[in-house]
């Protein structure tokens, strides 16, 4: 991962910050760091998506449904007895919503007044020209803006499917289904990607009736095999998903959703559309600049984070880059380094993601039709969680651990895991990836026994041995 010139070479700079998430942050720290002075400017909440509408909250939701489900259901019910929650939806929302503000506040806003390089002007910018911005400030008024380099952060907002009819219902997107204090008794969930599946399955546990419909199948941009294993899961759990699947319209009457799907009629008192996130570049003007974008309206980088405009830089969900805060902090850090003299890139050929589902989906690397599209001759293995010894102490073998090798070198090149916690072994595999180790080389290393990161080292073993038949905790 190059990064260069990492010295005091903004001095004398002005950078126009348009942002205030995780990519802006990143890259206003660093500026700073490195001697510039920084006008950052937000139009609405300080923190961006993740800490206000996104991961933050969505994750407290996701872990208090999973507390829920365990006092209703759990492998040990035969000597605890089980018991159907009371779910009061008011007070998780406020202790969500108290945690968020908690984090907002220490990790950007006490930041920002306590940084006096960073002068933070609240309102909506729009390029004037190639060196200028100007913001409509929410207290009134307009002001003008120069800078020597401009740095956009933008993010993205839910994309809202092309339904005939949908535009026409208080439907809801993530935003308002994290936001809400209500917990609809029938809920339908259209989209299949990490949002979707995260929200539906936590609103299941909080004991509302689910289904989703998916287009193609869950999470079909992963191994076939993960989206097979989060459906077993999903159906176990009772939640229904109508895959291959449609709605060709839909309409509200008397407080309830009525879609006209390629399954038929369903009906339902909330409707949640979770079909991804576009690009918020729309309103910036970019013309004006010269910054180009994409097809789907993405701000147009290079391996520096530099636009089309050469001292313009964008970074995170605004642009084509994967959308998880911690590649647009990483991306942040990197453009202001370049932003100020220095060269940097970012590497994310070892970009661990996780899907937080129960079991969790963990991913790295390639999978192995990725490899083969490029040419990679691949050999992988697969181990079911019986074989894992803290799965079989869980009394919870759902899901699998995969591992990708390059056939022709043995070097590991991809993980990809659907396990409870999955989420925690993954950068152990990403290290490995990493240091270009073998299968053979994991295989060898040290794991603490009953720990499900050891199920790394088992499914390496496979490779060249039969793990049935070793003892616990062979080596």
């Amino acid at each position: 991962m190059k990064m260069q010139g990492m010295g005091d070479n903004g001095a004398g700079l002005h950078i126009a910050v348009i942002g205030s998430g995780g990519a802006a942050m990143a890259a206003a720290l660093k500026a700073v760091e490195r001697g510039a002075r920084v006008t950052l400017i937000e139009r609405g909440t300080i923190g961006g998506t993740c800490v206000n509408i996104g991961c933050v909250p969505s994750k407290i939701m996701i872990r208090a449904a999973h507390i829920a489900h365990l006092r209703r259901q759990s492998p040990f019910d035969g000597g605890i007895a089980a018991s159907s929650p009371a779910i009061l939806r008011d007070q998780l929302l406020a202790q969500q919503q108290n945690r968020v503000d908690e984090l907002r506040h220490a990790k950007y806003e006490g930041i920002l007044q306590g940084t006096p390089a960073i002068t933070v002007l609240r309102g909506e910018a729009r390029f004037s020209g190639e060196h200028s911005l100007k913001v409509q400030l929410h207290e009134g008024g307009e002001r003008g803006i120069t800078f020597d380099r401009c740095f956009i952060a933008t993010g993205a907002s839910p994309a809202i499917a092309a339904i005939p009819g949908l535009a026409d219902t208080p439907y809801w997107t993530s935003t308002q289904a994290l936001a809400s204090d209500q917990l609809p008794q029938r809920l339908v969930v259209i989209g299949s990607s990490v949002v979707a599946v995260e929200l539906a399955q936590a609103f299941a546990r909080f004991g509302c009736q689910v289904t989703i419909l998916a287009r193609h199948r869950l999470l079909f941009s992963e191994d076939p095999a993960i989206g097979e294993a989060i459906t077993d899961a999903f159906r176990q759990e009772g939640i229904r998903v109508l895959e291959h699947c449609q709605a060709r319209e839909v309409r509200y009457a008397e407080a309830e959703f009525l879609l006209d799907t390629t399954e038929g009629e369903i009906r339902c008192d909330q409707l949640l559309v979770a079909t991804g996130r576009t690009p918020n570049s729309g309103n910036l003007a970019l013309e004006c600049a010269g910054v180009g974008v994409d097809a789907r309206g993405g701000i147009v980088i290079d391996a520096q984070m530099r636009t089309q405009a050469t001292h313009i830089y964008a970074a995170g969900d605004c642009t084509d880059q994967p959308q998880f805060v911690y590649v647009a902090a990483a991306a942040g850090t990197r453009a202001a380094i370049n932003m100020t003299g220095g060269d940097a890139r970012l590497d994310l050929t070892c970009m661990p993601a996780v899907v937080f589902t129960d079991p969790q989906v963990a991913t790295v690397g390639y999978s192995e039709a990725q490899a083969q599209e490029l040419g990679i001759k691949t050999d992988s293995r697969t181990l079911s969680l019986e074989n894992v010894p803290r799965a079989l102490a869980n009394f919870d073998l759902r899901g699998f651990i995969k591992l990708v090798a390059d056939a022709d070198t043995g070097r590991l090149i991809g993980v990809q895991a659907v396990a409870p916690e999955a989420g925690e072994l993954i950068q152990s595999a990403a290290l490995a990836i990493r240091a270009q180790m073998t299968v053979q080389d994991l295989a060898d290393q040290l794991f603490p026994y009953l720990t499900m990161v050891e199920g790394l080292k088992l499914a390496a073993q496979t490779f060249s041995k039969d793990v049935t038949q070793l003892s616990c905790c062979a080596g």
